[in-house]
C-alpha cells in the first residue's frame, strides 16, 4: 500500500490539484444511476493521502497552514459536484435563446461554491490530523461535520451527501431509519476511507491499522446485514385498501407555460386521468386519490371556473384530485405592488371545491426565485420560471388532511431532499406526496438522483411516499423504500396502486439529526483518546 501511497503525497502544485479533481469527479460515479460505489475505496484513500501530503511552509501562521489541505478539500469537491451535478445545466437549455449564455456558469459556479463546505471539512481535520489510524475518524468527522452545514447553510443543499453512497437500494437503505441520512454519511466517510490507515506507521502502530480497517468492514456488513434483516422481517408488502392513480403527462418545458397550449394541457390530463389500465377498470371508478404534477396548469386555476367544472365531472363520487398549481394571494394588494404567487398543492374534492393548499416553503434559487436580485438582474440573470418577482416561499410545512384516506404531508420538488422537514410537526401524517417537475432536465442523472433521495426520506420516517412527476419517475413507494409501482423518466401514461400502510415510527423520526451529533461526538472523541492518551489521562 506504501508504494501507492507515497507516490500521492508526495505530489505539488498543479499535480496535487488534478489528481484531487479527478478522484472526486470519478467518485460521482457512486451516485445514482451508476451507483459505482465501490469506486470510493480507491477515490476515497486518495482523498487521505493528499490531506497526508498538504503540508505547510515552515512558519506560516494559522490559516497558511491550513491552506494547502483546503485547496485539497475544495479540488476533491469540485470535481465531486462537478461529476454529480452537470445536468442542471439542461436547464438552461429549455429557453436557449435565453439563458444559454449563463449554462458555463451554472455548471462550474454553484460545484465551486459546494466545494466550499469539503474545504471546510478538510481544513478543520488539517487543524488537528495526526498520523497513523486516528487520522480516519478525524477526517471523517470533519467531512461529515461539513456535509451536515451544507444541508443546512442558506437554507440549504444536501443533495448527493455523501451517504447516499452507501444507499444504492433499498437494501441498503435501511440504516436510514436509525441513524438518517448524515448518520450513514459519517458511516461512509469511516468505510470508504479505512484503507487509507493501511499506508505508512511503524511496526507498533499496525493492530491500529488493521483495527480500524476491521471496524470498517463490520460497519459495511452490519449496514447490509440491518438492511437484510429489516426487510425480511417486514414480509411481503401490505395492502391498505386505498387506491392510487398518478398521471405523468411528460409536458415538454418550451410547450408547458405556453399560454396557447392551455386547453391541450387540461385535455391531456383529464384523457391520461379517465384512462383505464385493466379491463376492471372504468375510468377513475375505484380510485380513491388522483395525482397530477408540480405546477400542472399555465394558468391560476382559480381564475378558471370551467376548469374546475371539468374536474368535477372527472372525479366519482368520493375521489379527491390532489395537484401542483400556481396559487396567487387573495386579499387586498396595493395598487403599486404585484400579488404574491406561490408554487402550491391544491386538494379538489369531487364537486370541484378546492379545499385545502399548500405553499412551497424551500424554492429553488435561481429556478423559482433570484437570490440578490437588485445585483445580478443588473447582469441580465433571471429565475428559470417565468414570474415578475418569482415565486414567494410558504410560512410553513403543513400536514393536509383528506375526507377517505389517511392524511399526508405534502412537498414539492426539491423539499424532498431534506432530511428531517418531511414531516411537519405535530399530528404524524399517513403518507408522504412529492410532487415534482423534473422535465427541466430530461433522461440525465438528475432525476434519478432525486428519487433515489425521495426514497431515502420514506425510510427515514417509515412513511409511504407517493411521488408524481410531469417527467422524471413517478411512483408509490413504502415505508421501507421499496418501489412498488413506478413509470420512468420520459414515459408518459399512469401510475395506479394502493397506498402502502404507514409503519411505527422510526428512531430517526423521533429523534432527528440528534443520533447523528451523538455519533459525531463519539467519534471525535475516540479519535482524541488515540491521538492524545496521555493528555486525557492527565500525564
Amino acid at each position: 500500500m506504501d508504494r501507492i501511497a507515497n507516490p500521492i503525497v508526495v505530489l505539488w502544485g498543479w499535480r496535487r490539484v488534478a489528481i484531487a479533481i479527478g478522484a472526486g469527479a470519478l467518485s460521482a460515479l457512486a451516485m445514482a444511476p451508476f451507483n459505482l460505489f465501490p469506486l470510493l475505496w480507491l477515490t476515497v484513500p486518495v482523498f487521505v493521502w493528499l490531506i497526508d501530503g498538504a503540508t505547510p511552509a515552515e512558519g506560516a501562521g494559522f490559516l497558511r497552514r491550513l491552506l494547502p489541505a483546503a485547496v485539497v478539500g475544495w479540488s476533491f469537491g469540485f470535481g465531486y459536484f462537478l461529476g454529480g451535478l452537470w445536468w442542471i445545466g439542461t436547464a438552461f437549455l429549455v429557453e436557449a435563446e435565453d439563458f444559454a449564455w449563463a449554462l458555463p456558469f451554472a455548471v462550474t459556479l454553484l460545484p465551486a461554491g459546494l466545494a466550499l463546505f469539503w474545504a471546510l471539512g478538510t481544513a478543520v481535520a488539517r487543524s488537528v490530523w495526526c498520523e497513523g489510524w486516528p487520522r480516519i475518524l478525524v477526517f471523517a468527522v470533519a467531512m461529515a461535520g461539513a456535509e451536515w452545514l451544507r444541508g443546512h447553510v442558506l437554507t440549504g443543499f444536501p443533495w448527493n451527501a455523501f451517504g447516499y453512497a452507501l444507499m444504492p437500494g433499498a437494501l441498503t437503505m435501511q440504516s436510514a431509519s436509525l441513524v438518517g441520512l448524515w448518520g450513514v454519511t459519517l458511516a461512509a466517510f469511516i468505510i470508504f476511507a479505512a484503507p487509507a490507515a493501511l499506508a505508512g506507521g511503524v511496526r507498533g502502530e499496525r493492530r491500529g491499522q488493521y483495527a480500524i480497517v476491521a471496524f470498517a468492514f463490520v460497519l459495511f456488513v452490519a449496514h447490509v446485514g440491518f438492511g437484510g434483516v429489516r426487510l425480511l422481517a417486514a414480509g411481503d408488502p401490505a395492502d391498505s385498501g386505498i387506491t392510487v392513480r398518478i398521471v405523468q403527462p411528460v409536458l415538454r418545458q418550451e410547450e408547458k407555460w405556453n399560454v396557447a397550449n392551455e386547453d391541450a394541457i387540461v385535455d391531456r390530463y383529464l384523457s391520461l386521468s379517465d384512462g383505464a389500465t385493466s379491463p376492471d377498470r372504468n375510468g377513475v371508478g375505484g380510485v380513491d386519490i388522483l395525482v397530477w404534477p408540480e405546477s400542472a396548469f399555465p394558468f391560476l386555476l382559480t381564475e378558471r371556473p370551467e376548469v374546475l367544472s371539468a374536474i368535477a365531472d372527472l372525479l366519482p363520487s368520493g375521489t379527491a384530485l390532489i395537484t401542483g398549481a400556481a396559487r396567487a394571494e387573495t386579499g387586498r394588494v396595493a395598487s403599486d405592488q404585484l400579488p404574491r404567487v406561490f408554487n402550491s398543492i391544491y386538494v379538489i374534492a369531487d364537486d370541484g371545491e378546492i379545499v385545502a393548499a399548500y405553499d412551497k416553503v424551500h424554492l429553488v434559487p435561481f429556478g423559482e426565485f433570484l437570490p440578490f436580485p437588485g445585483l445580478l438582474e443588473r447582469i441580465g440573470l433571471t429565475q428559470l420560471v417565468a414570474l415578475p418577482s418569482g415565486f414567494s416561499p410558504g410560512a410553513r410545512h403543513l400536514t393536509l388532511a383528506l375526507e377517505n384516506a389517511p392524511s399526508f404531508s405534502p412537498l414539492i420538488c426539491y423539499e424532498i431532499v431534506f432530511p428531517g422537514e418531511a414531516v411537519a410537526p405535530g399530528p404524524r401524517p399517513g403518507w408522504i406526496l412529492n410532487l415534482t417537475n423534473d422535465g427541466w432536465f430530461g433522461d440525465t442523472p438528475g432525476p434519478h438522483q432525486h428519487f433515489q433521495q425521495a426514497r431515502v426520506r420514506a425510510v427515514e420516517e417509515g412513511l409511504p411516499l407517493v411521488r408524481g412527476a410531469n417527467s422524471g419517475i413517478s411512483a408509490v413507494v413504502d415505508g421501507y423504500g421499496r418501489v412498488r409501482q413506478s413509470l420512468g423518466v420520459g414515459l408518459a401514461g399512469i401510475v395506479d396502486g394502493s397506498l402502502p400502510p404507514a409503519l411505527t415510527p422510526t428512531p430517526y423520526a423521533d429523534y432527528g439529526d440528534w443520533v447523528f451529533l451523538f455519533m459525531l461526538m463519539v467519534a471525535g472523541c475516540v479519535a482524541a483518546y488515540a491521538q492524545f492518551p496521555s493528555r486525557l489521562n492527565g500525564n
